[in-house]
């Protein structure tokens, strides 16, 4: 199978679970023996435009203008304009989110290439909600109904896609992580030296992760551990600010900017936790909250509809934006309640049955 995989960035170019994907769908198919090409845009100049890692090819082309952290891509739009059949068995494209994906729906529109579109989530976390419900209710619906198949995490997501008006195949495949790697056996990281209780955040600073949330939660369980620590893993536009906001709240002695941890160095990380707490406004099937349960770490994130039921007694789910609520929630993990946070996932979520799955329903196509 000769596979065309359309993706705004790529990791490692850029960091982050859906960037992440596409590297390890790619690699992985490759490795089942199917020929992989990824069109990306070049997010630093010195990279090259075409590159053979991990058994597949990388065509990184200008990004042209950013609106709303989209990549307005003329080289994208070019690419896709002259591949046809005789290049591609099948086109897939990765979250409707992009401008990318826009074009690859054109494409498959005008052309005789099969689509898959593979929704990461639903919303968007850096464009204002009134902008983007309008965006879902046009283009987007517009992008989904001209994909052969719409891979989608969860159920839920499933029927709210549905709601929108998309009339596609849907196909339901869950997000999956290396239960291996991802463990409770092994060691911690020299990383994170506390003597106290461990709070994570794990993502970028961003408006839609809303990372402020959980310095301030944070802040409000200083109150009844004194000694527990906040370990802030990423980064972001929203660093200065949430530096800011420590010193205001005067904690600084208690949070640590880790910056970008590299993926080798997470798994000893999340050993190194007492809880994960993540008050996202919308996520798909975030990677972070399923590596942290693999390796034994309960979730506090805000409620949810499509990950609360993976969360369930492995964690708490809170009102969106309630601080209060989540200060409860990180209290109650720190108290000892936690629900075998890995048997909620173990066997749900692994990601050779993700890439296997996908790369089957692909080949069908």
């Amino acid at each position: 199978m000769r596979t065309l995989r359309v993706a705004q960035h790529l990791y490692p170019d850029t960091k982050g679970g859906g960037q992440y994907h596409v590297h390890a769908m790619s690699r992985d198919q490759a490795a089942m023996g199917h020929d992989v090409t990824v069109l990306t845009t070049r997010t630093d100049p010195s990279l090259p435009r075409v590159e053979e890692t991990h058994g597949y090819t990388v065509l990184r082309v200008d990004p042209g203008i950013s609106v709303v952290g989209n990549d307005v891509s003329p080289g994208v739009a070019r690419y896709l304009w002259h591949a046809d059949a005789d290049d591609f068995d099948v086109i897939h494209a990765h979250s409707h989110l992009y401008f990318a994906t826009n074009l690859a729906a054109l494409k498959a529109r005008l052309g005789d290439i099969p689509l898959a579109i593979t929704n990461h989530g639903l919303y968007s976390q850096s464009a204002p909600e009134h902008v983007f419900r309008w965006y879902l209710e046009t283009i987007g619906r517009w992008t989904f109904n001209q994909a052969d198949v719409v891979f989608c995490y969860t159920a839920v997501d499933k029927e709210r896609v549905r709601e929108l008006g998309v009339s596609s195949r849907i196909e339901v495949v869950a997000n999956g992580i290396d239960m291996e790697r991802f463990t409770q056996e092994g060691p911690e990281s020299d990383l994170i030296d506390a003597e106290g209780p461990v709070v994570l955040f794990v993502g970028r600073f961003t408006d839609g992760k809303r990372p402020w949330l959980a310095v301030e939660a944070f802040a409000g369980v200083l109150e009844e551990y004194p000694d527990a620590e906040l370990y802030l893993c990423g980064k972001g536009g929203l660093r200065e600010d949430l530096e800011a906001q420590v010193s205001e709240l005067g904690t600084g002695e208690s949070v640590t900017f880790l910056g970008h941890v590299p993926y080798d160095e997470m798994p000893k990380v999340y050993r190194s936790g007492d809880v994960l707490v993540l008050p996202s406004r919308a996520e798909g099937v975030p990677r972070t909250v399923l590596e942290a349960m693999a390796s034994g770490v309960p979730v506090v994130m805000s409620d949810l509809e499509q990950v609360a039921p993976v969360v369930g007694d492995g964690g708490v789910t809170v009102s969106d934006g309630d601080v209060a609520g989540f200060i409860e929630g990180i209290e109650t993990v720190l108290d000892g309640i936690n629900g075998r946070p890995r048997e909620r996932v173990v066997g749900s979520f692994d990601w050779s049955e993700t890439a296997e799955r996908t790369t089957s329903v692909l080949e069908g196509l």
